[in-house]
């Protein structure tokens, strides 16, 4: 039932703890991973307790993904990673439908 899932989703989103962990610019672990909404080898999109994250960096790929406790591995050469404020989500999309025209 689509209500009973928004109040599991809404637990899920109280409960998390929101963590970073690079090392060696090579390998970020992520925790509090709500949702993957995009990714390929540039940029990485997540919904995460914490709000939205865009990763980005070069030969990316998502090594471990747990949504259910909310654990995410990226492994590649990661240049950034930034939160994005709600106005800011609008133009984060728009670099990833260029991108899957």
């Amino acid at each position: 039932m689509p209500y009973e899932k928004q109040l599991y989703q809404g637990e899920r989103e109280t409960k998390r703890e929101h963590d970073l962990k690079l090392k060696d610019r090579r390998k970020l672990e992520v925790t509090g991973v709500l949702d993957v909404d995009s990714f390929d080898t540039e940029e990485f999109l997540l919904k995460t307790t914490a709000g939205y994250l865009l990763i980005r960096g070069h030969n990316l790929h998502m090594k471990n993904l747990n949504v259910d406790e909310g654990f995410l591995t990226i492994q590649g050469k990661i240049h950034s990673f930034d939160y994005i404020d709600e106005n800011k989500q609008n133009q984060a999309k728009g670099i990833f439908s260029k991108l899957f025209k």
